[in-house]
């Protein structure tokens, strides 16, 4: 039986060398994936088992330890493992961004989106940039359960004068499929424009991100600068 599915597993990895990932359906995405982490036996009983769980690749990748362990055949090595994957790809692409300009809400979105890819709970960004809009750091300054993700001013404050930022873009997540930006959105942006102006950095944006989707309450008319 070892040579059966040893057969598998060279015939997938040939195809991914080849072709990458075109022509895989999500199973045998992850049957490829659990090959590095489980060295033997029958990986599409497992990659089945996880698809039917969480119902869809998206959804096994955004999975919690704890839930995926709760997975027949799934160790914490194994969950560790799949949680390691949307952590490398928020990495990478946020990562590919850095020192670009951003001077308007296009460049902002394409910058900030991917920072908050298979996020579980709300969080708050802020992006510092120099005089000609170009990225020079990016730091969370809070994070919080859906709904509820309290600013902290502190942090916030301390981090833009460390990198002696000339304006900077605040963002955070809506864990809802909207992006429109709540009341108390409305009421939290006002308040770090006062307190950025008071030490003379400004405050050009703030981008809510529902998803792939992202709302600007600069183009909104939501934040005057």
């Amino acid at each position: 039986m070892s040579g059966v599915h040893d057969g598998h597993r060279k015939r997938l990895r040939s195809r991914f060398e080849e072709h990458g990932l075109d022509g895989f359906n999500d199973v045998n995405v992850l049957e490829l994936l659990l090959f590095y982490v489980l060295p033997r036996g029958d990986t599409n009983e497992l990659a089945h088992r996880l698809l039917e769980e969480f119902g869809s690749l998206d959804n096994v990748f955004e999975a919690s330890l704890g839930d995926l362990m709760k997975v027949k055949g799934v160790g914490r090595e194994t969950a560790a493992f799949m949680r390691l994957i949307p952590e490398v790809c928020r990495r990478y692409l946020t990562r590919r961004c850095e020192g670009i300009v951003i001077n308007n809400s296009i460049a902002a979105g394409r910058y900030i989106v991917p920072m908050f890819m298979f996020e579980k709970s709300e969080k708050c960004l802020v992006v510092c940039l120099d005089n000609v809009g170009k990225v020079i750091g990016c730091r969370k300054i809070s994070s919080g359960t859906p709904g509820v993700s309290p600013v902290d001013v502190r942090q916030l404050l301390e981090y833009v004068i460390s990198q002696q930022s000339v304006s900077v873009i605040i963002a955070h997540n809506h864990m809802s499929a909207s992006a429109a930006p709540s009341r108390e959105d409305e009421i939290t942006t006002a308040k770090i424009k006062d307190l950025l102006s008071a030490i003379s950095v400004k405050l050009v944006d703030h981008i809510v991100v529902a998803g792939r989707e992202y709302v600007s309450m600069y183009d909104s008319g939501f934040l005057c600068v």
